[in-house]
């Protein structure tokens, strides 16, 4: 999607995979891509009026949100900081890779529907797993493009702090306890105080500082 951008593919094209052999997440780790599960990206062109292009996690967090309650009704999920979206109990069911070039942002997505990896450093699960059946990923991918474009218009249009108000609803609520892995190998604990004005995760310290959280893996304690 990167190579089709730079070569001028407009905003709104959708791409799913059926697999990949080189699923890339988040600091470079591998995503494990078996066939029946969601892999799909998207590109946003963006505009100089729009809010910061990093606040398009939410945008994708939120559509992958409405998409769950469409195909799987019963399931209750959560939205973690920034976009990852969470079961019940805190294991994930979908992680999102946004990658910048010039005007371009490349959102990818990755919603597990019939399977979840083994052995990982954290807990993760499936919505066929979890009780659903989900449809077929192409029937998945259609429901959330639909999705994508009305919280893209809601998220230029109106700014970020609506999206970001929605977003808040449905994560972790305010005074959970969190633990942030931060890009320079520390580590921070503290309770989820809210977003800021730019989307950066505000946590409250143990000496009541707030640390304002731009870049990190954050877990629920």
């Amino acid at each position: 999607m990167l190579q089709r951008a730079a070569r001028g593919a407009p905003e709104g094209l959708w791409l799913r995979a059926e697999t990949q052999d080189a699923g890339r997440g988040r600091l470079g780790r591998t995503w494990e891509s078996p066939k029946g599960n969601l892999f799909a990206s998207t590109i946003v062109r963006v505009r100089p009026s729009d809010p910061p292009a990093s606040t398009l996690a939410f945008v994708a967090a939120l559509a992958v949100y409405d998409t769950i309650r469409q195909v799987a009704p019963d399931i209750a999920v959560q939205i973690k900081w920034p976009n990852d979206l969470l079961s019940r109990d805190g294991a994930k069911l979908c992680g999102m890779l946004l990658e910048r070039a010039d005007d371009a942002v490349v959102v990818g997505i990755g919603l597990n529907l019939t399977s979840h990896p083994q052995g990982l450093d954290r807990p993760v699960t499936d919505l066929t797993t979890l009780g659903a059946r989900p449809p077929h990923p192409q029937a998945v991918v259609e429901i959330l493009a639909n999705a994508f474009a009305i919280w893209m218009d809601r998220w230029r249009l109106g700014g970020l702090r609506g999206v970001a108000q929605s977003w808040q609803k449905l994560s972790h609520p305010i005074g959970t306890a969190l633990t942030v892995n931060l890009p320079d190998g520390s580590v921070e604990d503290g309770l989820y105080s809210g977003l800021d004005d730019n989307g950066a995760l505000q946590l409250r310290l143990a000496d009541g500082r707030i640390r304002a959280i731009h870049a990190g893996d954050v877990f629920l304690i």
